[in-house]
Order: C-alpha cells, then structure tokens, then sequence
C-alpha cells in the first residue's frame, strides 16, 4: 500500500511540523476490538460497545477522509452498559446486545452499598445501519416486575480531523470549529477548514433529547445532577462535546426506543459566520445495500465447496470485496478501496492487484480499474507529487490536507510498479474477456506507460526500473513493501536508492510481453517485435544481475552503486508470477521460500529469520501478507510446484479459521508456528483489506491452472490441483469472452484432480493440460 499506520510519522512523511496549535488527535496504534461498518465513501469504528471514544484507536464516523464525528458515547443510568455480544466485524449493519451491571448507591459512605438496580436487569440493544449516512436504534427494555428508571445520557462531538492527522501527521494551524447549534431534536455541529469548506455533522433524535450543560452527570441512582425536567433544552451555540439525555421509567415488560440518525455535508464557506441549514437527512435504509450486495453476488462467479469453513472464508472474502467499494472519484465511477479504516480510497499498486486476483470470477472490476487509473494517468513532471508523464498514480486523498497542499496526495504518483501492474492488468484482462474496444481506447494511456518505463522509470538506462523520491514529503521506499526499513542486506544495512527492485523487473518484463501480444493482435508487428526484444534483455539482465547462488534465489533488489541487497525475502515469488525466472531456477526459489527461516508455519516470511533486523512483527520484517503469500502460490503453480502451491494455499485458508469471521487480514505477525500455535494478529492491520480477500481467488485460480483465451475460445487449465483436505470445488459462471461455464473439480488419492465440465453457455473449448 502506502506510506502505512506502521510507519512512525517521521517515516510517512519527511517533513513533520509541530505546534501547540496542533489539533488534538492521537496516532492510532492498535486496531484490536475495532468493529467495523462500511457502505460505500462511508465507514463508521466503533469499540465493541457500540461507542466512538476517545482513544487511540482512531474511533469515528468517516465520510470520505474526514472523521465527521469524534465521540459517541452511551451511558444507561450513569453507567456503561456490559457487553453480551458484540456486532458483525464488517458489513454495512450489525446488532449490539448489552446488559446493565450492578448499579450501587454509594451516596451514605457505607461499604456494603444498596444495590440499586441489579444486572441484567435490563436488556439494550443497539442496531445500526451504515449507508449514506449512520442510523441507529437503541431498544431498552425491562426485564423486572417493577417500573424501572432508564436515563440514557448520550455524549457527542466532531473534530473534523483529516485521516491523516489521526495517522499521526501534525499540522501547524488548523481550521475553526464553529459552534453547535441546534436543540436535542437536531443538532449540528461544524467547522471551517483552512481549504475554505465548511463541514456539519447533523445529528437527529426521536423521540428529542434534553440538551445539558457538558458538566452534568448522573448518579448511581439514575439521578441528574443537576436535576432538570424532561423538556428539550434549546443548544445555543456551545462549545466541546455536547451531552444529551433521555428520562424513561420503563415499566415491568415494557420497551422504549430512542432513533438517531447521523450524517455530513460539506459546502465553500466564507469567513462570514453562518448559521447552519436544517438540512436533511438522506436515506438511511437497508434495502439499498442489500440489493447492491446482493447484485454483486450474482454478477460474480461463485466457488462452491463441501468444505464448510473454506466455503465461510471465500464467502466472506467475496462479500468484503463488495463492501470495499467505493464511488468516485468522478461521477459514475467506482472501484475497490485498498482496505478500512486506513486505506479506504483509490491506490494504484493495491486495486490493479486486486483487479487481477478477480479476474476470472469478476472482470468488471478489471475495467473500472483500468479505466480510472488511465484518466487519472499522469501528464507532467511534478515533483513535488512524485509525477512524471505516463505514471499511474499511487494514492488519492480528497480530505482538507490535500486541498491546502499540506500533502501531495492530489493524486500522489509514488509508486514504481503501479504502471508496469497497469499494463499486466490490461494484456490479462483481454485475455479472459476479449474485450478488444477497452484496448483500443485505452491504447494510448499503454503507450505512455511504456514511454514512462523507458524514459523516467530507467532513468539511467541500464535497462532496469528504479525509484527515488523527489517530493519532500514522499515515500522513500516506493515498491509494495514501501515502509523505510524494508529494503535490507543481510548484515541489517539498509539499500541506498535509486533502488531496482526484483519484482518491479518481472512486472516490466511481463508487461513488455503483454503488451506484444496485444499490438500483434493490433496488426502493429513492429512495436510487438520491439516489446519483445525488450523484454528478452531485460530478462538475460535480470538473471545475471539478481540471482544469488549461495541463497538460491533473487535479491531483493539493487542500489545506487548495483550492488545487491542479499537479504532474503518473499520477493523472489513475485518473479515467479510474473515469469521472468529461468525455469530451472524455480524449484530452488521454491525450496527457499517454503522452508526454514522463510516459511513461518503459517505462511511466507516477508524477510528471511537469518536477516540481520528480521522482526516478525515488523510491517515488512518478518510479517505475514497473506496477498504476498497468494503471489508466490501463482509463481509456484505456473512453474509447475503444485506441492508448493497447494501448502501455501492451505496455510493462508488455515491461518483464517482463526480470525474473527474468517477473515483474513492485511497481515500477521511471523512467529513460528511451534511456539505460535496459532496466527498472531498484526495490531494495526486494515481488516477488511481488499488484495487480502483477493488472495482467495488468486490462490483458487492458480491451484486450479485457469489460463483463458478468450479471443480464441479457449480455456486451458494447466496441472489443476487441489490441496488433499479439499476433495472437491466447483465454479459456476465462469465468464470467458461471451462464453459461460461451470467446472467441478474432485480430486483423487494420488493428488490427481479429474475435471468435470458441468454446463457450457457458448462457444467455448475447454482443454486440461496434466
């Protein structure tokens, strides 16, 4: 991804300021507890209460990369209600079930306190709703014979924070809060940012709440202190978080229900004081993401298996998939964010990869990527944004940092292998859907891509791709492993760049190579010939300048001076992918990257344990990527290294069994599985993150050999595979060009796999290669 919540902030970006001015939000350091609820440019993180505090953890309500509301808060009788099942770690809705404890009067001072209401006396349930904006019911009811009193105090606020201030980016000044206004039927509360934009966040209670004063508080006994009646109270432009309460005596069997909804608006303000609209609320209602998730489903071609938790973890990959999505960045455009909270936006490197993990089960996916990244494709030198012409982009942020050029990100280009990655998706895409009018639009953004990896991606031109930063608040890592640290020798020193790292050489020479098929199907056999010529240097370059023969296996990349940086790392898998690694190296890659000190157990080592800074805790020290992992499962299997690719494949399905709702994260930590018997959560990692979920299919994919031809009419699928606790899987509406078809796979004692072709919609060839 991108300069990532690992990163301390001096490593995110190389310019930090400080002030007493600086906006009081705290750099998120654990992700652990957080519930997580999306639907679109919207997402909301809560603790398992329910609850956005005020802690580390980056709680709010988001719309887009502004936090619209910092603090919500629910208290029953002066007291936090007790968690008895916490809601859905992702989705678009969930339910909370809560409990009271014991409430005491401690009031005379005695040390045996009478116990006031007792627990579980009354049952609170939170259900929410997560679409254009934040809905939620909140049912108390009594489970006693006798009236009881429930007074629900609510607390709420809104900072306003730009996502990358809770990142731990400290700014120099920040914009003006304005004044919530309102009474406890609406209330809204704003702020005037630096960019000139005014933000509200609206909130609405039904039935109203009584507004008070932020230093009332409620007793043990349920009592307000201060007292007040149950009118609503106007809010007349108050300052700080703002504390509402609802006065309810429930009697025996009875139910209350209080409905809030929450949403933002942002609009060009002026420094003229204003005083906010009513505004109105937008619909808040499942059906619309229902019908949206349920129209995913049925447009993807589904894997079905007799496995019960593999086919829970490839339906909750597939359903994350979908609760990725984002709109925009222009109108009618949409694509796969990168992952939440941190990454919840438009990245280069992780929606091509994505894209290509689903390629065969979604390809539209494939051509909304293609076709954003291409209009966003830049034209210019910029230095300061890391852009040159032909680029793909890295990053797009839309919050007020980027409006008032505090960071780059507009879009931010500092990526080396997003554009090689553009070309791989594009040849691929072609390839299973024979879409030949996408090519031919987007033709032109392929050329400058390619003039891109001639000219500014070799800027020395020893036939290589390099990077540097030159924007002072870049990344000086800018491969997929991009936190500062990464790029290690094996004596723990780290490479100077310009830096050429090994995949990045397999994408341009996979690119290349793509992009001579697709100019010969153009008619255009020059440019063709000439990719093809490029890429064969390129690949008699590589193996002479990467390949180590006491590792047995690739570098990890070259330095300013080309010298190796020897240490060991998952990178080499890449190389396999791609198809750039001499066949009789592979098996050697292989043996490394599946065997002490790589293979952790459960999963693929991002740096050998033998390399001076391994850490398996590191961000890419010895962690565990599961879409890492995925790539050198593909690298293995189009080498033919079923036995690799298949172990790799188990472990990553395995590792899920043991995160909550099997999902599997952005990372884990690298500890051995003999002393780790079970996967070590990553205490920041996005979950759910999009090349995470998309490394079931491509794992899928690969075991199973699919190679599409759709201009052809053809499917091939080569050595299909399955892992031996995997006896069967079928696949329903695999789309190849015009053709549809389901395939069942069984295999057998001897690891042979037999193939069924079940239905054929089509002109279509299907041909297993053993």
């Amino acid at each position: 991804m991108t300069d990532r919540i690992a990163q301390p902030a001096e490593e995110i970006f190389a310019e930090r300021r400080t002030s007493a001015n600086a906006a009081p939000v705290a750099r998120a350091t654990d992700l652990s507890g957080v519930l997580v609820l999306k639907h679109e440019n919207i997402f909301l993180l809560t603790d398992a209460h329910g609850d956005i505090a005020g802690d580390n953890r980056g709680l709010g309500l988001y719309d887009g990369d502004t936090r619209v509301l910092s603090l919500y808060e629910l208290h029953v009788n002066g007291a936090r209600p007790v968690v008895l099942r916490t809601g859905a770690a992702a989705g678009y809705q969930s339910t909370i079930q809560l409990t009271n404890p014991d409430l005491l009067d401690r009031s005379d001072g005695r040390d045996d306190p009478d116990v006031v209401l007792r627990r579980h006396s009354l049952g609170v349930v939170r259900e929410r709703l997560v679409c254009d904006g934040f809905a939620e019911t909140i049912t108390v009811d009594n489970f006693t014979t006798a009236d009881e009193r429930a007074r629900l105090t609510v607390r709420v606020d809104a900072d306003f924070a730009d996502i990358f201030e809770i990142r731990g980016f400290v700014r120099r000044e920040r914009g003006e809060r304005l004044a919530g206004e309102g009474d406890g039927a609406h209330i809204v509360l704003g702020y005037r940012g630096l960019d000139g934009v005014i933000r509200r966040t609206h909130l609405t209670f039904d039935p109203p709440l009584a507004v008070l004063e932020p230093e009332a508080r409620v007793s043990s006994r349920g009592r307000l202190e201060p007292p007040v009646d149950d009118r609503v109270f106007e809010l007349v432009r108050t300052e700080g978080p703002t504390l509402l309460v609802a006065d309810w005596l429930v009697p025996p069997g009875g139910q209350r229900r209080l409905s809030a909804r929450v949403w933002s608006e942002a609009e060009a303000g002026t420094r003229r004081r204003r005083a906010a609209r009513p505004g109105s609320p937008p619909s808040v209602v499942a059906e619309r993401p229902e019908a949206m998730h349920r129209a995913w489903r049925t447009s993807t071609a589904t894997v079905e298996t007799n496995h019960l938790f593999a086919q829970r973890v490839i339906d909750r990959a597939l359903s994350d998939l979908r609760l990725l999505m984002n709109t925009g960045p222009a109108a009618g455009e949409r694509y796969i964010a990168a992952g939440v909270p941190w990454f919840s936006t438009l990245f280069g490197r992780d929606s091509l990869i994505t894209a290509l993990q689903l390629l065969p089960f979604r390809p539209q996916v494939a051509e909304e990527t293609l076709s954003i990244l291409a209009r966003l494709q830049a034209r210019k030198v910029d230095d300061w944004r890391d852009a040159e012409p032909g680029k793909i982009l890295h990053e797009l942020r839309v919050g007020e940092l980027v409006r008032t050029g505090e960071i780059p990100h507009s879009p931010y280009y500092g990526t080396v292998d997003a554009t090689p990655l553009w070309l791989m998706l594009l040849d691929e895409y072609q390839r299973w859907t024979g879409d030949d009018e996408l090519v031919d639009r987007l033709w032109p953004h392929a050329l400058a891509c390619l003039r891109w990896l001639d000219r500014y991606g070799d800027g020395d031109s020893d036939g290589f791709i390099e990077y540097r930063r030159h924007s002072r608040r870049g990344l000086a890592n800018q491969g997929w492993k991009d936190s500062a640290d990464s790029m290690r020798h094996r004596d723990g020193s780290l490479g100077d760049p310009p830096i050429a790292l090994v995949e990045v050489q397999a994408y341009a020479y996979a690119a290349r190579r793509g992009v001579a098929r697709l100019a010969r199907g153009r008619g255009d056999e020059a440019l063709a010939g000439r990719e093809e010529e490029r890429a064969e240097a390129l690949r008699v370059r590589f193996e002479a300048a990467f390949w180590m023969d006491d590792a047995g296996t690739y570098a990890l990349g070259l330095d300013a001076s080309k010298r190796q940086i020897d240490g060991l790392g998952s990178n080499a898998g890449h190389a396999l992918w791609s198809g750039i690694c001499s066949p009789e190296r592979a098996a050697s890659i292989a043996r490394v990257l599946t065997g002490p000190p790589m293979w952790s157990g459960w999963g693929i080592r991002t740096l050998s344990a033998d390399t001076v800074g391994y850490n398996p805790i590191g961000y890419h020290l010895g962690s565990i990527w599961p879409h890492d992992n995925a790539i050198c499962a593909a690298g293995f299997a189009r080498y033919g290294l079923s036995d690799e690719a298949r172990k790799v494949t188990g472990a990553m399905i395995e590792a899920a069994t043991y995160f909550r709702d099997a999902r599997l994260p952005e990372l884990f930590c690298g500890f051995e599985r003999s002393t780790s018997p079970q996967p070590v959560p990553y205490p920041v990692a996005c979950s759910p993150q999009a090349w995470a979920a998309g490394a079931v299919f491509q794992m899928i994919s690969a075991t199973l050999g699919l190679r599409p031809a759709a201009s052809d009419r053809r499917l091939e699928l080569i050595a299909p595979a399955l892992p031996g606790w995997l006896p069967e899987l079928r696949i329903r509406n695999l789309r190849i060009g015009d053709a549809l078809v389901d395939l069942a796979f069984a295999g057998g004692r001897d690891e042979s796999v037999a193939v069924e072709v079940l239905s054929r919609t089509g002109d279509l060839d299907v041909v297993v290669r053993l």
